[in-house]
């Protein structure tokens, strides 16, 4: 038996209209009418839904949106390494904290000492971390850290502080928007490195997000499969 687009909506608290824009987008079936004209969704149309979310909590919704049109194409093999593409990427984001976290540790134990006297241009910094330009950049314009000026030339310039918060950076770069990835990239803005038992519990509560997001995407396999499982 079909469901009425208001109750399916409901039951995945969605709105009737977002159904409808899901439809229209090609991440749903078309629904069948009945005789008065209304939409009447299936337990298809439901997995389809649960999918969804799942994915898009663990991914985004581009990701999502990416993944479910080609399964609506019959592209298989296209959608699982869109999905493995994005994991690949997680795994790298955990190394490259695990990274950051025994250099910290050196830190504190006093194998190692800060420098924040020492400047870096922009290319420098970009070779060093490995970022573009362009997104070391746009965190400053987006006032996430504010690098002087060479007084001589105007150019840029970086320290180690400011290194390792765009290190930081990018861990999240691939995050899917949230308020708590917000609330981690402010925790990061306000960051000062020379306190480094704040800089370690920061760490760690990064860590714990990726720890929450790799469930995420386990989750989200899980909803896949159940869906892949009965091609339309």
């Amino acid at each position: 038996m079909g469901l009425r687009p208001k109750k399916l909506a409901e039951k995945y608290g969605l709105s009737s209209s977002t159904l409808r824009n899901y439809e229209a987008k090609g991440l749903l079936p078309p629904a069948a009418r009945s005789s008065n004209g209304y939409r009447m969704y299936t337990e298809r149309h439901e997995a389809y839904l649960a999918c969804i979310q799942a994915m898009a909590a663990a991914f985004g919704m581009e990701v999502t949106s990416e993944v479910i049109h080609s399964l609506r194409r019959n592209e298989l093999d296209d959608a699982l390494w869109i999905i493995r593409d994005r994991e690949v990427m997680l795994h790298r984001e955990k190394a490259s904290l695990d990274q950051l976290v025994r250099e910290l540790k050196s830190y504190s134990e006093g194998s190692r000492d800060h420098d924040f006297n020492h400047h870096f241009s922009i290319q420098e910094v970009s070779r060093r971390t490995g970022a573009p330009k362009s997104a070391i950049r746009y965190w400053e314009q987006s006032g996430l850290f504010t690098a002087k000026r060479d007084p001589d030339n105007d150019y840029r310039l970086y320290n180690e502080a400011h290194l390792f918060k765009i290190r930081m950076f990018q861990v999240l770069q691939s995050a899917v928007y949230s308020e708590e990835t917000v609330n981690l990239k402010q925790s990061i803005a306000r960051l000062d490195l020379e306190n480094i038992e704040h800089a370690m519990k920061l760490s760690e509560s990064i860590q714990a997000y990726l720890h929450k997001t790799i469930k995420l995407q386990m989750r989200a396999h899980y909803f896949l499969y159940r869906l892949i499982k009965d091609p339309l």
